[in-house]
């Protein structure tokens, strides 16, 4: 049997100051491979290079993964600021009418942390740049050392933070099989308005959205603030996500 195919959007990299490359994130691609029993597919997010409906005409999922770079805010009707740089404007110009697209196609879409908030503002809301900054949100980017760096450990950086509540009965409360988990956080830009087009499903312990569904979808169109990608082969509820997307990419696959 031919496997299904996800694709995974490719994120805007200078390599040695010279070279412009597309990346993507092993740890996304093991993900797909290891759980989902999908091909992994790196597309560019370059509208030059990727065609939307050619792409959806080879791939039976997509998966939008988690960036450094942060979406830029007059997408959403804000000033951009220096502060809250990188930007990658042309990913930001493929995940848009992606989103769209895979919506009303009913092709199955998973967004993780940037994906997530890609999917908000495809859906009509906004972001913060900086959650923390908002009173009574906690800090929810990575761990870092007392001289500022980054943590070096990953099993401490990508390490269980804080709870997140879900819907009871919810779609994500139905595929994990409860209604409260523990999640990693690694981001500093969050949802500050969830769009019309979204319903919410999973707060933090601080009032911040961290998984979301889209409204009108008819199959898997689920989007989640934490890095599932990370540990899904042993982590029980991202390993259900991965799982959950997987089973909906294969069902997509056999309607074609």
């Amino acid at each position: 049997m031919v496997k299904p195919v996800i694709g995974i959007i490719g994120n805007s990299y200078s390599v040695e100051n010279r070279f412009s490359v597309q990346m993507a994130g092993e740890k996304n691609l093991q993900a797909v491979a290891d759980v989902t029993g999908a091909l992994p597919l790196i597309f560019a997010g370059n509208p030059l290079i990727t065609d939307i409906s050619d792409l959806l005409s080879v791939v039976h999922g997509v998966l939008l993964t988690g960036a450094r770079a942060n979406v830029h805010p007059s997408l959403f009707g804000a000033e951009p600021d220096p502060r809250h740089e990188p930007y990658d404007i042309a990913r930001d110009a493929v995940a848009l009418p992606l989103i769209e697209a895979c919506v009303a196609r009913g092709v199955p879409l998973f967004g993780i942390c940037r994906g997530f908030q890609e999917m908000n503002v495809a859906g009509g809301g906004s972001l913060h740049p900086e959650i923390r900054d908002i009173p009574g949100r906690m800090n929810h980017r990575m761990p870092r050392l007392e001289t500022g760096e980054i943590h070096p450990d990953p099993a401490v950086v990508f390490a269980d933070r804080h709870d997140v509540q879900l819907v009871p009965d919810g779609v994500f409360a139905h595929i994990l099989g409860r209604e409260t988990i523990r999640v990693n956080s690694l981001h500093g830009q969050g949802v500050l308005e969830l769009g019309p087009d979204l319903i919410a499903e999973g707060w933090a312990e601080d009032g911040t959205i961290e998984a979301i569904r889209f409204r009108a979808a008819q199959g898997f169109a689920l989007g989640v603030q934490w890095h599932a990608e990370y540990d899904p082969q042993g982590n029980p509820i991202n390993q259900a996500l991965f799982r959950a997307f997987g089973e909906a990419v294969r069902v997509y696959k056999g309607q074609g």
